[in-house]
């Protein structure tokens, strides 16, 4: 029962902080950070044993997924260029340049331990940067740190497991290295890839016979993420790219016939996940820093000292990661522009400007994979022998992972300070026109519609009934086509308009509401017909969007 109080002391936590975070002038991860911090001091003692394997397999498979799913394709590719060199050059680049620097900052780290730590550190986390930058982001540059997020977490974890193995065995081969690398990478992605294909066929063939039941795919596609995590883990291959392979291929694959109630209720469903497990990470992290302080300074005579010390360790590695993806980013970008104009190719999203070039560099926020693969470490190479300086690790790694916080709360605020958005001008014509094309589509498909029966046949009445009904939908979608005409006199007439029907319409739906309310507190109707009337109104409202 105590594991069920705490999980329940958790959620409630992750809910609360919620709150506090519209009340406190800081970003939602910090706010949950303190309060598990809060949490696990001495007076309240709740003490939470992570244990790393079991922290991997439930929260970064379906994260991952979910990020992988939502991953806009077209900007992925787009950006490939980009995202390669971040997710995979620049992690081989800090693990040398951090590794060297960390075995001379702290010559009692061992060198391939040094690599261990610096490889760890090098994955970064997309749903943090989002949550402080909310949403304020240039497209380009979001789309750059959520594809290096997705990636480089696999090429992370694994350049570590080389480098933790190098440390046990003192054994390491860098071709052998590199190969497998390459065969772990692309066995990871072709297991998503495939294992969502085959779940997507197998739902579409439930489909067609029937079997459309939104609650039953919905479980389908939330175990999906820790299937092909675990497959590909069995397979000796990646498993945290399969689960993201797995989301990006089930974006395609989920664009299946008689399916809107379920992915209603599928979004329904992972926003509450992501919402809740990216709350439970940060938590975690922050119930374990006594532990972890604890552990780093109970051999040391004096606590504050000492403490400070390592906290200055800890900033000084911080820095040197800082201008390691500072120097990568704007040597390796300059390389970039350069080669594509010698191709004679431009990209105005590659220009970077020195703004840009800062918020990449502080976009680089550390997050769960760098915790999860830090405690991972084993605590003893053979028997009877410790593993050099393990505690010092989780050190450094959580405190990397609280600066890198702190360092973005500040100064993305800053950076974003002024900064208009061009892509999203872009995203707005985009989805205009899309709205042009599928109005445009509706109303010729109503206009070439054969209406049943015909004057003076038995049918006749229903003929004019859906001649009327008809007409009365065309005019609705030629109303939206006025929406978007290209002059600013149209478009802001229509709009006020529009504006003006939402809030008739959503007053027409509360009103409904509250009688429906009514009837039910009179006994006038059943639970079950006050859920389903309910149900139908609720969605009617969100689909009206925001009044402004």
């Amino acid at each position: 029962m105590q594991t069920a109080y705490t999980v329940l002391i958790l959620l409630t936590l992750v809910g609360v902080s919620r709150l506090l975070a519209r009340v406190i002038p800081l970003p939602l991860p910090l706010v949950q950070i303190a309060a598990g911090a809060l949490l696990a001091w001495p007076t309240l003692g709740l003490h939470v044993a992570l244990d790393p394997e079991l922290f991997l397999f439930l929260f970064l498979p379906p994260l991952l997924f979910s990020d992988g799913w939502r991953m806009p394709k077209r900007d992925f590719w787009r950006y490939r260029g980009p995202i390669l060199t971040l997710a995979v050059g620049l992690v081989i680049f800090t693990v040398i340049g951090a590794g060297y620097f960390i075995h001379w900052l702290l010559p009692s780290v061992p060198l391939p331990v040094a690599f261990a730590l610096a490889a760890v550190l090098s994955p970064t986390d997309a749903v943090a940067v989002s949550a402080i930058a909310q949403d304020r982001l240039p497209a380009p540059i979001m789309r750059m740190l959520q594809g290096e997020a997705l990636m480089n977490d696999a090429s992370g974890l694994v350049t570590f497991k080389f480098a933790l193995a190098a440390a046990i065995t003192g054994v390491f081969s860098l071709t052998d290295a590199s190969l497998t690398f390459i065969l772990v990478a692309v066995g990871g992605l072709a297991v998503g890839v495939v294992l969502s294909w085959v779940v997507g066929r197998f739902r579409s063939w439930m489909i067609t016979r029937g079997w459309d039941d939104p609650a039953t795919h919905v479980v389908f596609m939330l175990l999906l993420p820790f299937a092909a995590y675990v497959l590909a883990e069995r397979l000796e291959v990646s498993g945290i790219l399969s689960a993201v392979a797995a989301g990006m291929m089930q974006s395609w694959v989920d664009l299946l016939p008689r399916q809107t109630s379920t992915r209603l209720l599928n979004r329904s469903v992972w926003t509450l996940l992501e919402f809740a497990f990216n709350g439970l990470i940060f938590l975690l992290l922050g119930l374990q820093l006594p532990d972890i302080v604890s552990a780093v300074t109970h051999h040391e005579e004096t606590l504050w000292p000492a403490l400070l010390w390592r906290c200055l360790d800890v900033l000084a590695i911080f820095i040197v990661l800082a201008i390691l993806r500072y120097v990568w980013v704007r040597s390796v970008w300059r390389l970039m522009v350069q080669f594509r104009r010698w191709r004679g190719q431009s990209d105005g999203a590659l220009e970077l400007s020195a703004r840009s070039t800062l918020l990449l560099t502080v976009g680089g926020v550390r997050g769960a994979v760098t915790l999860a693969g830090t405690l991972s470490v084993p605590m003893l190479i053979a028997a009877g022998v410790e593993f050099p300086e393990r505690d010092l690790l989780i050190f450094i790694a959580a405190g990397v992972i609280l600066l890198s916080l702190v360092v973005a709360s500040v100064c993305l605020p800053l950076l974003l300070r002024g900064l208009v958005s061009e892509p999203d001008l872009r995203l707005k014509r985009e989805v205009r026109e899309a709205w042009k094309l599928t109005a445009q589509a509706a109303i010729k498909t109503l206009e070439s519609e054969d209406v049943p029966g015909a004057t003076g046949s038995p049918d006749a009445a229903q003929a004019v009934l859906a001649t009327e009904v008809k007409s009365r939908i065309m005019s609705e979608y030629r109303h939206r086509l006025e929406i978007f005409n290209d002059t600013a006199e149209a478009q802001a007439l229509a709009f006020q308009m529009d504006q003006l029907e939402k809030r008739m319409r959503i007053n027409a739906l509360r009103a409904q509401r509250l009688e429906l309310y009514s009837m039910h507190r009179h006994r006038k109707i059943g639970d079950d017909v006050l859920r389903l009337i309910l149900a139908e109104l609720d969605l009617s409202e969100a689909n009206l969007g925001v009044v402004k």
